[in-house]
């Protein structure tokens, strides 16, 4: 048993609508060492904290002058009043505890209205007949929001909902600025964060603080944190490790960093921080360590001698939610992007079915790092269990599988373990646009409790595709992406311009086919944007091949990831941005299909190479599933003899075929019937494996008929449109 003591921090900010996974991985993992951790994510604790009548009180009390604010800022502070009045109500409506004001909202004459609510000219038309409580709730995101440029324009100007001072943290060489804004005072929002912390320290008397850092949003306040305690509490030891160490400080050189915090860790934190821990108990030497910075007398220096293996990912535990306020997260509503609706609408319990990508192959992508290269799935039955687990944590029945690319198989297997378990789940995920993805396996999927995926479409041309390694092709992503929409998950898709050699044409035929796939309804959400050179994708590593020269940033000694590039055989990227925005928002809400693709920019932009019925001729090429002898069937439907329909000296069987939406009755001769409704029943997710052999084995063995004519007759196209999966 450790005599360490841990606390597991996430600093300000993340997302308002569920906790970021960090801290609630490696508390699962502790657990599984019975090693005492707590956690805190103090993003939502400032949040709540902040957006209360005295806090608010407090930031209109302290404005010294109107002289230099914005005509925006001025407003909000002439309605101060109303603002202090509807805070707390609202937070409670957004955090799903007080949903009858949602009528006062809606009317909106309850709620003070700043430069936000400028958007919303066409309100009625974008929510059509969503519902009250949905238009409330984006009312009160962008009340929020008001709020949120206040507080930056007056008080803090490194204020963000979901980042904080996340200029400082983006592409940071040097540490200079960060450790300027250090010295400065404390802010409102330091304030806020350090006596959260200063509570959970007199409560849980951890002996190890570990800052979980996702994103450069999370750098400066992990940092003030890290400040914070070595000053006050110089006994308590601080860590640091996540995405943002991760891919930014694999080169650190700067040893400033460590007058905040005491030791950095890379890639996966399990073992890290376990042999971190066994150091502070004494029981081995600083030598022995692994994937960890330390300071030395005038550098950084890395200490990676440990000589055990990484927990294996089937070892690593259910994360666990404990400790964290769940019923205080916000549940808003951003209007324009039905994806991003899902990152910040409701509470997602976060899993991971695989470590890793099982691709590893995207020329843009960080396939060098550890989080990408080892690959690492396990199985449905454990991912079940976990599920299982944290909806007796939580309470709560929505999982985002947190997944680089989730893979089609351990999908598969998934999605029968949950059907065989009876679970009622809603869940997302990211995915390749694969062949895999058959009608039938989407079906699957979708029975399962899938209700959206995302993935890369990137730039929409072939020529760069291959170049990007993306193994796919744009024909290929619209099949799937129909087959996916077509059992109804909603679809979204990653878009990029600017990848080295794009040019002009590129950008355009890109959007044209962009365009297309939103006509014919196979994508439902997207959003573009522009390359970027990390320092640990192949394009960073070898940017000659790519055809582009890096030309920065200069090495400072601290971060380094985002590199500055040239591109002389591209073309001018920036121009294209604003255009790119502007026709998806249109295309996503159903209108500006017929504008000229000149139209949505404010230059002359060539013409589209591409046919405008290229989409649809693809889309026409229906590919069914491809069977062989081993493929499996799967019954997921609900089949029984009608005993309502009578059929007097027939030697036929009426058989109804249920599902969820619909009731099919089909009629067969008693022996074909006789077989078929008890082998329909053997071959359900509960079931053992039914392989297409077995399967025309035991018709040709029970029935006369010819086997490959059954296959074509509408009968059998009934059956597996009620629920007769080839998988």
């Amino acid at each position: 048993m450790s005599v360490q003591s841990v606390l597991l921090v996430t600093p300000p900010f993340t997302q308002l609508n569920t906790p970021y996974p960090g801290t609630c991985y490696l508390k699962g993992f502790l657990n599984t060492k019975s090693i005492a951790s707590h956690q805190v994510d103090a993003g939502i604790e400032v949040i709540n904290r902040l957006f209360t009548k005295t806090c608010l009180t407090r930031l209109f009390e302290e404005v010294s002058s109107e002289a230099d604010l914005s005509a925006h800022a001025q407003r909000t502070l002439t309605l101060k009043n109303r603002y202090i009045h509807t805070i707390e109500p609202t937070i409670k409506f957004l955090q799903q505890q007080n949903p009858t004001i949602a009528y006062s909202i809606g009317e909106r004459n309850y709620l003070p209205e700043g430069k936000r609510f400028e958007q919303l000219d066409d309100l009625d038309w974008a929510f059509g007949t969503l519902g009250v409580q949905d238009k409330a709730r984006h009312l009160a995101t962008l009340y929020l929001e008001d709020l949120g440029d206040f507080i930056k324009e007056v008080h803090d100007p490194h204020f963000g909902f979901s980042r904080y001072a996340e200029r400082l943290g983006m592409s940071a060489s040097s540490f200079d600025p960060l450790l300027k804004a250090l010295d400065d005072p404390a802010s409102l929002i330091d304030e806020l964060s350090l006596d959260i912390l200063k509570e959970k320290i007199a409560c849980f008397h951890p002996t190890l603080i570990c800052l979980s850092v996702p994103f450069p949003g999370n750098l400066y306040g992990a940092l003030r944190i890290g400040k914070f305690v070595k000053q006050t509490y110089p006994g308590i030891k601080v860590a640091m490790g996540g995405g943002y160490p991760n891919t930014e400080l694999r080169s650190l050189h700067d040893h400033r960093v460590f007058d905040y915090v005491d030791f950095i860790t890379l890639d996966d934190g399990e073992r890290p921080l376990l042999n971190l821990i066994e150091y502070l108990d004494g029981q081995r030497p600083v030598e022995k360590l692994k994937r960890t910075f330390m300071k030395g007398e005038s550098s950084a220096i890395y200490v990676n001698n440990g000589k055990e293996l990484d927990i294996p990912f089937s070892q690593t535990g259910t994360p666990d939610y404990s400790d964290l306020p769940l019923k205080q997260y916000l549940s808003v509503i951003e209007l324009a992007n039905p994806m991003h609706r899902l990152w910040s609408d409701g509470r997602w319990n976060k899993l991971t079915m695989a470590h890793g990508c099982y691709w590893k192959k995207c020329s843009f992508c960080d396939i060098s790092l550890d989080y990408i290269k080892n690959y690492e799935p396990v199985g449905a039955a454990i991912i079940c269990d976990r599920i299982e687990v944290i909806i007796q944590q939580t309470g709560e029945t929505g999982f985002h599988f947190v997944d680089e690319a989730a893979p089609p198989a351990l999908m598969k297997e998934l999605a029968i373990e949950i059907l065989k378990r009876d679970l009622v789940i809603s869940w997302w995920t990211n995915i390749r646009f694969e062949q895999h993805f058959t009608p039938d396996l989407c079906n699957l999927l979708k029975a399962s409790g899938c209700i959206a995926v995302s993935g890369g479409l990137e730039v929409a041309s072939d020529r760069l595709l291959e170049l990007m390694k993306k193994g796919v092709s744009v024909a290929r992503v619209a099949q799937v992406a129909r087959n996916f929409t077509d059992s109804g998950i909603m679809v979204h898709a990653y878009l990029m311009y600017g990848f080295p050699t794009q040019n002009a044409q590129e950008t355009v035929d890109s959007l044209e086919m962009v365009r297309q796939l939103f006509f014919h309804g196979v994508l439902q959400s997207g959003f573009w944007h522009q390359f970027a050179m990390t320092a640990h994708s192949p394009v960073g590593m070898s940017p000659e091949s790519y055809q582009v020269t890096q030309t920065g940033p200069e090495p400072g000694g601290f971060a380094v990831n985002d590199l500055v590039h040239e591109d002389p055989s591209g073309t001018t990227h920036e121009v294209f941005s604003e255009g790119l925005r502007k026709s998806l928002f249109n295309y996503m809400h159903g209108i500006g299909f017929d504008f000229h693709l000149s139209e949505w920019f404010d230059f002359k932009a060539p013409n589209t190479s591409i046919p405008e019925n290229y989409i649809e001729d693809i889309l026409e090429s229906y590919e069914d599933t491809e069977v062989n002898a081993h493929s499996r069937l799967l019954w997921i439907g609900h089949v029984a003899v009608d005993p309502g329909i009578q059929l007097v000296g027939s030697n036929e069987v009426a058989l109804r075929f249920e599902t969820n939406t619909d009731s099919t009755v089909i009629t067969m001769i008693k022996s074909l019937a006789d077989w078929l409704v008890p082998f329909l029943k053997n071959a359900g997710p509960d079931c053992k494996k039914v392989t297409f052999d077995k399967f025309q084995r035991s018709f040709e063995a029970a029935h006369p008929g010819d086997f490959d004519e059954w296959l074509d007759s509408e009968t059998f196209h009934d059956i597996r449109r009620s629920g007769l999966l080839i998988l």
